[in-house]
C-alpha cells in the first residue's frame, strides 16, 4: 500500500496500537482547537497521570510504559495536536506556545481533571516541562523522558542524521534514522512503519516550540519531579542534559537507564523505566502505596514479538 493512500496512515496506526495489551477507552475530546485522541486504560480511581509523546510519533509508542503505570494509576495517552496521531484539527489553530499550552488546558478540562501527574518524552518533555512553568498549580509531578529542548542542545550529530526525515520523509529514512540512534536496535516495527507513514501524511505539519521553559518562579518551587535519562543517547550530551536539569529543577530526581537510547526509552520492555517511574511516584507524598513487582493483568507487559 502506497504511503500516499489516506488509508496508510490509520491502518498503520491501528496495528501499532494492537501491541497495547488489556482493555484501552478511545476517548475524543473536542475543544476550540479541534478534536483530542486519548487512550485511556487504568483504574477510573487511579490518580491521573497524563502521557505526552515525543516528536513524530503518537501515544501508540507507549505500548510497553501505559500498561504497567496503569496497575496503579489511570493512564491518558494524548496525541497531540496538530503532529501525527488521531487528533483532528478544527477552528483555532496551534501556532505558539500560548496555543500549545490552552490546548492542554483544554484536554484536562475535558479529562475532568483539576491536575494531573505529567509524564513527556522528547518533546513531549518540553510540552510537559513549559506546561508546569505555565500552569505548576495543575501539575502535581512531573516526569520527563530524555527530555529535549529542556537543559542542553541537540548534538550536531543527531540533526545531521535527522536530515533526510525532512528531506524524504517515509519508512525507509525513518528506520535509517532509528537504527543508526539505538544502535541497530529499533523500536518494534510496527512503530517503526507508523513513523515512516506519519511523516508522509503529515509532512506539512509544523513542531511548535520556543525557548527553555523556566521554572524559576515561586509557583513552580518544589515541583515534584524525576528526569529519566537514556544512558546511550546520541540527541544529546548526557551530562550536559543532567546538569541543566541539576540548575533548573532543585531536587528533582535525576536518574539514567544504562543501556537505553533516545528514541527506545518509551518502549523499554525489560521494565526498567516502568520500575523508576513508579518508585518515583510512590515516593512523593499523597502517592499510591509501590506496587507489586508486576502490574495485575490485564496490563502485563506486551508478548515478545521478534
Amino acid at each position: 500500500m502506497a504511503a500516499t493512500d489516506p488509508t496508510a496512515f490509520p491502518a498503520a496506526y491501528a496495528q501499532a496500537m494492537a501491541r497495547w495489551p488489556g482493555t484501552v477507552e478511545r476517548l475524543d475530546l473536542p475543544s476550540e482547537f479541534g478534536t483530542t485522541r486519548v487512550h485511556a486504560c487504568g483504574p477510573a480511581e487511579g490518580p491521573p497521570l497524563v502521557l505526552l509523546h515525543g516528536g513524530g510519533t503518537t501515544s501508540a509508542v507507549w505500548y510497553a510504559l501505559a500498561p504497567a503505570l496503569a496497575g496503579t494509576h489511570r493512564v491518558h495517552a494524548v496525541d497531540q495536536m496538530g503532529t501525527p496521531g488521531l487528533s483532528v484539527p478544527g477552528g483555532r489553530p496551534v501556532r505558539r506556545p500560548a496555543d500549545l499550552m490552552a490546548w492542554l488546558d483544554g484536554v484536562l478540562d475535558g479529562l475532568g481533571l483539576t491536575s494531573a501527574t505529567l509524564l513527556g518524552h522528547s518533546y513531549g518533555g518540553w510540552v510537559a516541562l513549559s506546561y508546569a512553568a505555565r500552569a505548576p498549580r495543575r501539575v502535581d509531578r512531573l516526569v520527563l523522558l530524555d527530555p529535549t529542548g529542556c537543559f542542553a542542545p541537540f548534538r550536531p550529530s543527531y540533526l545531521a542524521r535527522a536530515v533526510p526525515l525532512f528531506v524524504r520523509p517515509g519508512e525507509r529514512s525513518t528506520r535509517r534514522f532509528l537504527a543508526w540512534e539505538t544502535g541497530g536496535a529499533p523500536p518494534a516495527p510496527e512503530l517503526v512503519r507508523l513513523m515512516g507513514v506519519g511523516a508522509v501524511a503529515f509532512r506539512g505539519a509544523k513542531v511548535v516550540t520556543g525557548p527553555r521553559p523556566d521554572l524559576s518562579g515561586p509557583a513552580a518551587a518544589g515541583l515534584p519531579a524525576l528526569v529519566l535519562l537514556a544512558g546511550r543517547s546520541r540527541a544529546h550530551d548526557l551530562r550536559r542534559v543532567a546538569a541543566g536539569a541539576e540548575r533548573a529543577l532543585p531536587g528533582a530526581r535525576i536518574e539514567t537507564v544504562a543501556g537505553a537510547t533516545h528514541h527506545s526509552l518509551p518502549e523499554n520492555t525489560d521494565g526498567e523505566p516502568a520500575r523508576r517511574v513508579l518508585s518515583f511516584l510512590a515516593a512523593v507524598p499523597g502517592a499510591p502505596a509501590t506496587p507489586p513487582a508486576a502490574p495485575p493483568p490485564p496490563y502485563g507487559p506486551p508478548p515478545h514479538r521478534p
